[in-house]
């Protein structure tokens, strides 16, 4: 177990762009992934590309098909996979945890079945034996790979942890700050890909700028308040992980979630456009529970709720957007 190395679990674009970073100026690190075909693919060529093609792989970035000796390989474990197999890859990680690994995660979602937050899935399935963080922001996986300069936060309740892990993560262009509210991070990592969709859509639509600004500002305000509900600190949602997140997802096309809600806009079944892109598109599944825990808290998400009728209800993505302008007028 090498206290300078991290091994990272999921060979996507996003495990794998950070396997990159952290693997820089010959500093140890692993990757990992389910799929033994793509492992071996991914040593022989020491490029991943089906993800980021083109970008080759440092020297110290070792590729490792074992689970349990990628377990061993690190002190800390990073894991980088979507939300729905969360909990099954920390199921297979910690039979072979040890004493002193810490275990961290850059995945954004919410588990479907439960509606759980992924720290607590991590708390259900690893106990408190091990320092738990989490690392989110504005992200795409090529820009990081690629070297441009980027922002994230990573969160813990563990601050001896999140400074360590913020300090592994540093490089000259990537720039990593810290702090404690895990729910807040969490939640806003989650609620900013549905509100990529629904700015996919209005895009889509042949909405302008205006459209586009006052989805970003209200989709704030639905992600403050379900955020306040479950415990979350006001000040996180104006930070990396909150608007941070949002504006890029909402802005740009390498979001997943952006390019969904233009191809419902241009009338593409959901099925379709979870074809065409190709990646698993972590806001639809989202929508679902955001629907659901919404309604269950009695918080307020429009806006999220009209991507659920439009992605599950078969809404036209037109009829949505009428339902919205036609609420009751209210204060801000």
């Amino acid at each position: 177990m090498d206290a300078n190395s991290v091994s990272i679990f999921g060979a996507g674009s996003w495990g794998t762009a950070l396997a990159i970073l952290l693997s820089k100026n010959q500093r140890p690190a692993v990757l990992w992934g389910h799929n033994p075909e793509h492992q071996a693919a991914l040593a022989a060529s020491r490029c991943n590309e089906g993800y980021l093609p083109g970008i080759p792989f440092p020297d110290s970035l070792q590729i490792e098909p074992d689970t349990q000796a990628a377990v061993a390989a690190s002190e800390t474990l990073l894991i980088v996979v979507p939300s729905h197999v969360f909990r099954d890859t920390l199921k297979q990680i910690q039979p072979f945890l040890q004493k002193g690994q810490r275990v961290a995660w850059a995945t954004k979602g919410l588990e479907t079945d439960t509606h759980q937050l992924l720290h607590a899935i991590a708390e259900e399935e690893l106990g408190q034996h091990y320092p738990l963080a989490v690392v989110s922001g504005p992200t795409f996986a090529r820009e990081v790979a690629m070297g441009l300069p980027t922002a994230v936060t990573v969160s813990s309740k563990d601050s001896d942890f999140a400074e360590q892990l913020a300090a592994r993560l540093h490089t000259e262009t990537f720039r990593a700050y810290t702090g404690t509210d895990v729910v807040g991070v969490e939640i806003g990592g989650a609620v900013k890909n549905v509100l990529a969709i629904a700015a996919g859509i209005a895009d889509g639509l042949g909405f302008g700028a205006n459209t586009r600004a006052a989805l970003i500002t209200r989709g704030l305000a639905e992600m403050s308040r379900l955020g306040h509900r479950l415990g979350a600190e006001a000040e996180t949602f104006m930070g990396l992980a909150g608007l941070g997140d949002l504006v890029l997802t909402c802005t740009d096309d390498q979001s997943r979630n952006r390019r969904f809600g233009k191809a419902l806009a241009a009338g593409n079944s959901a099925e379709q456009a979870y074809i065409d892109i190709g990646q698993v598109v972590e806001g639809a599944k989202t929508a679902k529970v955001l629907h659901d825990l919404a309604a269950s808290l009695a918080v307020d998400m429009p806006i999220s709720e009209q991507v659920y009728q439009v992605i599950y209800a078969g809404h036209d993505p037109h009829r949505a957007v009428r339902d919205l302008l036609h609420r009751a007028q209210k204060a801000e």
